[in-house]
């Protein structure tokens, strides 16, 4: 009787060092998950993995040596809500949608307008915000509006909707990698003029035109922004849908508004995230 006492405490201590072995493994799969511990298809375990751009203020760009502006600092209150942590990495807007879809990035935040097109690479999370075309020229160049670029040297951002704007219209842009060297040819007077999104190409005229780069015109886009995740991943992006509204609800969304861009109207027909959450205008 004592030999099987004793073979009953054994098999008890192996039992539970069985079930904290498990317990640990879950706990190790679950660390990138949100509520109720379910698996978010991450790269990483507890860690939300975002290609961005470096070079695009007030949206997404470094300081410091740090990712930051209204887009990276929206999607780190996201991650914050999805208990994960968030890593950046930088790289061009015209690779940044098949690395997501290609499993390099889980997530793409860089101000990334919605279209029929770029459904077909990747899927999005709920729009977090609006944006305008602007048209940025030099103070002498005599371009005021968007009508008189026909004829001028115009260039975009390879894959970006200002490169869809100017080549629906026949304005066959040239095409470069980011917004810096889009600026530099302005400043250079290689270029007539920028296709831009209008709040970066405003900030970037007045920090870094030199004086000569000016913000001319801007038109409202018809089309939301939004976080870019892989087509196949539909529990991320709906982990993300649910986390932007958390955001949305407790005020996070309007600070950063009003922290990034100061003054700026909200739409009357424009409502983030599902639509469904109540959040108090920005101060205009």
């Amino acid at each position: 009787m004592r030999a099987f006492g004793a073979f009953r405490r054994v098999v008890a201590v192996v039992g539970a060092i069985t079930l904290a072995s498990a317990m640990v493994a879950c706990g190790s799969n679950g660390d990138d998950a949100a509520a109720g511990g379910q698996d978010l298809g991450l790269m990483s375990a507890g860690t939300l993995r975002i290609g961005t751009l470096t070079d695009a203020p007030p949206n997404v760009y470094v300081k410091d040596g740090k990712f930051t502006g209204f887009d990276n600092d929206l999607i780190t209150a996201v991650a914050a809500k999805l208990n994960l942590k968030p890593e950046f990495v930088g790289t061009d807007f015209s690779a940044l949608l098949s690395q997501v879809n290609g499993g390099q990035f889980d997530l793409g935040s860089s101000s990334i307008t919605v279209t029929e097109a770029r459904k077909k690479t990747v899927a999005f999370s709920n729009g977090y915000d609006f944006g305008y075309l602007g048209l940025n020229t030099t103070k002498d160049s005599g371009i005021t509006s968007f009508d008189q670029l026909t004829g001028k040297r115009v260039v975009v951002v390879q894959g970006t909707v200002q490169d869809d704007y100017a080549t629906g219209k026949n304005l066959n842009p040239v095409r470069v990698p980011n917004y810096n060297a889009a600026l530099g040819q302005l400043k250079a007077g290689t270029a007539d003029a920028w296709v831009s999104p209008a709040e970066i190409g405003e900030k970037m005229a007045k920090e870094q035109g030199g004086g000569t780069v000016i913000l001319a015109a801007k038109e409202l886009s018809d089309a939301p922004m939004a976080f870019a995740v892989a087509k196949n991943n539909d529990k991320l992006r709906e982990a993300v849908n649910k986390a932007l509204d958390e955001v949305i609800a407790d005020g996070t969304w309007t600070k950063l508004v009003e922290q990034y861009y100061p003054g700026r109207a909200v739409p009357a027909n424009f409502k983030p995230g599902s639509g469904s959450v109540k959040f108090t205008a920005p101060k205009a």
